[in-house]
């Protein structure tokens, strides 16, 4: 489908479309088993990186590899950045709730922010600033709760995701890449080696149930990879400011799946703390739409996230 084809209206769709992709994540970490987070990660990546390398063939019509090679070393440095976000995503799911580790996903941009101010000199308005001051208020509000319920690991595990998003967001920026798919697919790439170099390395095996093996290549398929198509897709016919708060959707519906299928609910601190971190994004989304439409049009890498 060519960017030609898409109109405003059928870009929001696709790119609400890929936040309900990527909000499957904790309910289909829950319904695993045995597999442990490197594990998971090796299978997700397996179907997900022939799926990556699928369409860059298709777009390059032919031979993809100029491509993904044109990516450089900010490809290969988002890809392993993009490893720990991922790896970090999943422990976070594993050992706290799933509101718990959306929430803490969602401060990606905010960390990208002050990576871009401090690395590459990036202006940064004062509205970004104190939503940010605001994003720091529910975090820390959530942290603390994952220390007086001994959930620590988890939160720290999702700031480390959601760091590995803002490096990959850096990288991009870095040599104004326009592409992600290209660093997503060496990100996969990076994964399966790693992953599967632990597992190995630390005894795990990939000796799993054939359950725990097919949720986690679902995953890679239709979490990851879909959502990821969907998204690509969606942004360019959308601004970025905008593609923040539609991007939403991921924090709100992950949530609401485990709640509804399997009961999970949250705490009271980690829900107001989710609150002033969401109010806080929105607000800086929404002050980002009150400015002129060129200044709209930075990076949209700067709102992608998934784990």
């Amino acid at each position: 489908m060519s960017s030609t084809k898409i109109n405003y209206r059928s870009g929001v769709l696709l790119v609400l479309a890929a936040g309900i992709c990527w909000s499957s994540m904790g309910l289909g970490i829950r319904h695993i088993e045995v597999a442990n987070v490197w594990q998971i990660l090796f299978f997700r990546s397996l179907a997900l990186t022939p799926l990556l390398l699928l369409v860059l063939t298709l777009r390059a019509r032919g031979n993809p590899f100029p491509i993904i090679q044109r990516a450089g070393l900010a490809g290969g440095v988002g890809g392993i950045s993009l490893v720990f976000a991922f790896s970090g995503g999943i422990l976070a799911i594993q050992t706290t709730s799933v509101a718990n580790a959306m929430f803490l996903f969602a401060a990606a941009p905010f960390f990208a922010a002050v990576l871009g101010w401090l690395v590459l000199k990036e202006h940064v308005r004062n509205a970004t600033w104190i939503s940010m001051m605001a994003a720091l208020v529910g975090i820390v509000i959530m942290v603390w709760e994952g220390i007086s319920i001994g959930r620590i690991i988890g939160n720290v595990a999702a700031l480390i995701s959601a760091l590995g998003f803002a490096v990959f967001t850096i990288s991009l920026r870095w040599k104004k890449l326009e592409d992600m798919l290209p660093t997503v697919f060496l990100a996969g790439l990076f994964a399966i080696i790693i992953a599967g170099a632990l597992c190995q390395i630390k005894g795990y095996g990939l000796d799993v149930p054939k359950r725990d093996i097919l949720i986690a290549l679902a995953l890679g398929v239709f979490q990851v990879g879909a959502g990821l198509i969907l998204y690509t897709l969606g942004s360019k016919t959308v601004p970025s400011a905008e593609l923040a708060l539609l991007s939403m959707t991921e924090v709100v519906f992950g949530p609401l799946w485990v709640w509804l299928f399997l009961g999970e609910t949250a705490g009271g601190y980690t829900l107001l703390g989710g609150m002033i971190l969401l109010i806080a994004i929105a607000s800086n989304a929404l002050s980002g739409l009150r400015r002129k439409p060129q200044e709209l049009e930075i990076h949209k890498s700067t709102v992608f996230k998934v784990c």
